[in-house]
């Protein structure tokens, strides 16, 4: 009896404990001023209500590490997010973990400098579309570094930056999202080094209709792209639920993306493709909008698959074993083409060329066509373009 009343005592004293550093955690993000440091010791925190900082300035929120300080939403009551930052500059989030978020795990919004140095964001158990959408979600945001990041089971995706500018994701491993990696809407972006494996698709880079800022300007290289053969579960009505699981990299409706040195590795729908957005067979209101991809330069990358059945539970996937059983080429392109793009000749404008210095497989679909003229013809994108990001953070 003894005993039982010791170990009674000591689990209410750490039951209390916590709960005070909980309650502490979310004083702080109210609290902290200019120049603050929010410290988060080792642990796991069960928290009811989300983390709201918001107007601040040169803040550090530091837990003891990945993972050793996680802060866990699994009971949410109140907010969608697990942290929040939003109209704030010169933000780093250092060395903890967000578990199990009601919506989207860590959401930077019109933040001036957001670092994400050794954190993870993950939804625990089987991925699901009850999971919140998005991991690391920096949007509306200026100079943003993610690295040394983990991000799981996100049911749009897992590394998330949208239109932003001045971006670098690097050394980080996405898996079991929808999507591994996107950039969506963001100019002047990088991602480099990192691990995206195990996804529905594994590097996606997206231009949408109907947001503040159009995109251009990325370079992704010296990634691993592999195995993402998962599911697709993202729910209905998402753009990124039309994304056939086997995936590798995607690009659509974007401008100026060059694609290097990656290993493109056991996606068993595509390798790599070039969209335009009329595959969504979404409709465009947005009269500004420019649904067609230009400038893209994919060059020196390792693509492997073996012979095996794309996806059949997705329209895109079944076209592609009709039309090449289990030899889908390692690059397919859809073909739609922009008739302001040709010169009096016919031929693509320089500025607006699809180029391939690939040792891959390859079709132009011919989609606008209604697949008549299927090429494989790689030489007629041998060209190159100069691709430069203008990323002024020291962060490479």
């Amino acid at each position: 009896m003894k005993r039982a009343l010791i170990y009674l005592f000591f689990f209410s004293c750490a039951f209390l404990e916590a709960q005070n550093i909980q309650k502490k955690i979310q004083t702080e993000f109210i609290t902290v001023e200019t120049g603050g440091t929010i410290n988060i010791p080792a642990g796991t925190f069960h928290l009811k209500k989300s983390l709201w900082l918001d107007g601040k300035k040169d803040i550090k929120i530091i837990g003891a590490g990945m993972d050793k300080t996680i802060l866990n939403f699994q009971d949410q009551e109140e907010g969608a997010e697990g942290i929040k930052i939003t109209n704030a500059s010169n933000i780093l989030i250092e060395g903890l973990t967000v578990q199990n978020s009601k919506g989207d795990a860590i959401k930077t919004q019109d933040v001036e400098v957001i670092s994400f140095i050794a954190v993870k964001t993950e939804w625990t158990g089987k991925p699901s579309k009850t999971n919140g959408a998005y991991g690391l979600y920096p949007v509306q945001c200026q100079k943003v570094l993610i690295d040394n990041c983990v991000a799981k089971g996100a049911s749009d995706a897992g590394i998330y930056v949208g239109q932003s500018d001045q971006v670098i994701v690097k050394n980080s491993l996405a898996e079991y999202n929808v999507a591994g990696i996107e950039i969506e809407n963001t100019t002047n972006a990088k991602v480099h080094d990192c691990i995206a494996q195990n996804n529905t698709g594994g590097i996606l880079v997206f231009d949408l209709p109907g947001l503040q800022k159009q995109g251009a300007t990325t370079q992704i290289f010296n990634n691993k792209i592999l195995n993402n053969n998962y599911k697709n579960f993202a729910p209905k009505g998402n753009v990124v639920a039309f994304v056939p699981p086997g995936t590798g990299v995607l690009i659509l409706a974007a401008e100026n993306v060059e694609v290097f040195d990656n290993e493109i590795i056991e996606n068993k729908s595509f390798g790599a493709a070039i969209a335009s957005y009329y595959v969504t067979e979404k409709p465009i209101e947005d009269k500004k909008y420019n649904p067609y991809p230009r400038a893209i330069y994919f060059h020196n990358n390792v693509y492997k698959r073996s012979k095996q059945m794309p996806t059949l539970k997705n329209p895109i996937g079944k076209l592609a074993f009709i039309k090449f059983g289990r030899k889908v080429p390692d690059i397919v392109y859809d073909g739609i083409i922009n008739p302001d793009y040709l010169d009096e000749n016919g031929a693509v404008k320089e500025a607006f060329q699809i180029c391939l210095k690939e040792d891959a497989s390859f079709a132009n679909l011919d989609i606008e066509n209604g697949f008549k003229n299927i090429s494989k013809d790689l030489g007629a994108h041998d060209c190159s373009q100069e691709i430069k990001p203008q990323i002024k953070i020291n962060a490479e």
